[in-house]
């Protein structure tokens, strides 16, 4: 059954952002960036392809909006997150805000206070669908087949099984 999943690049790592580092300010990237610290402000992949990747660590803390084609949480977003491509949430993942998505993991322990918003890479298309209709019954002779005459369900019942204590 696993073996069918379509396998994703392995996570190039161009930028640590190391345990004790708190950065104010957006962050643009490109490549891979690994994610121990804090960072106040937004968090932008440069390029939209499917080569960049987010790694947020346990412990590690982003205070905005989250733009990167694939993202691996295991840290804290106080903010929404925009993963064009795959986002996986690991077992200490912590979301408060909205998780824009198109292919999604989420491990047991894994939170999201917002919503999940899937994104199709198919575009929406509106159609007008015309729904049948039976011209030759109306509507009540339709309903009359499914009514009941005679007796109630209990003169159905045998002898045997009817009450009589």
């Amino acid at each position: 059954m696993w073996s069918r999943r379509k396998k994703l690049k392995p996570a190039r790592v161009d930028t640590v952002v190391g345990r004790n580092t708190v950065i104010t300010g957006d962050v643009r990237f490109s490549g891979g960036l690994h994610l121990e610290g804090t960072v106040r402000g937004n968090l932008l992949a440069e390029d939209t392809s499917q080569d960049s990747i987010l790694v947020l660590n346990q412990g590690a803390l982003v205070e905005g909006d989250v733009r990167v084609p694939r993202v691996i949480i295991n840290g804290a977003v106080e903010g929404d997150v925009y993963a064009s491509v795959h986002v996986e949430l690991a077992p200490h993942a912590r979301i408060r805000g909205n998780l824009n998505y198109t292919l999604m993991e989420m491990a047991v322990g894994a939170e999201v206070n917002g919503s999940l918003v899937r994104q199709s890479e198919d575009p929406l298309r509106l159609e007008h669908l015309d729904v049948p209709t039976d011209k030759g019954r109306s509507d009540p002779e339709r309903k009359k087949g499914l009514r009941q005459s005679g007796p109630g369900p209990e003169a159905a019942l045998p002898e045997s099984t009817t009450k009589d204590s």
